[in-house]
């Protein structure tokens, strides 16, 4: 996801160095709409799961409703806080909003390097230790 959104930053920042009756303003265009695309798939192939996949795996029985509630809730509102921002952002820059998107995108890898367990072929109660 934060090499496509990459790619999709830099052909924006390139766009505004270049005439646009040229033909790389037209590739550079492709450019962006693959790479976002190629964002879109990526996510719905990884991190988009990842709430739900935490939730099934990580939580115990007894919390499982409020706190997937809660993840839910969470999960939501971060989506509707991109889609209310990124208008805004667009118009103050496209590249510079891509740059940000993918500074999420990265922050977000390490985090989930980072804190979130590893859960094949453990079982629940280890992987609730991991979090004492």
């Amino acid at each position: 996801m934060a090499l496509s959104l990459l790619i999709v930053s830099i052909s924006f920042y390139l766009k505004e160095y270049i005439s646009p009756d040229s033909d790389l303003y037209a590739t550079l265009s492709l450019v962006s709409v693959a790479g976002v695309v190629v964002m879109v798939i990526a996510f719905s192939l990884g991190l988009g799961a990842m709430p739900w996949i935490i939730m099934s795996e990580i939580l115990p029985i007894n919390i499982k409703g409020l706190a997937g509630s809660f993840a839910t809730l969470a999960n939501w509102f971060f989506s509707w806080l991109v889609t209310l921002t990124a208008n805004l952002l667009l118009d103050w820059s496209s590249g510079g909003t891509f740059t940000i998107y993918t500074a999420v995108c990265v922050f977000t890898a390490g985090f989930v390097a980072i804190w979130v367990p590893e859960t094949k072929g453990k079982t629940l109660e280890e992987i609730q230790q991991f979090f004492r």
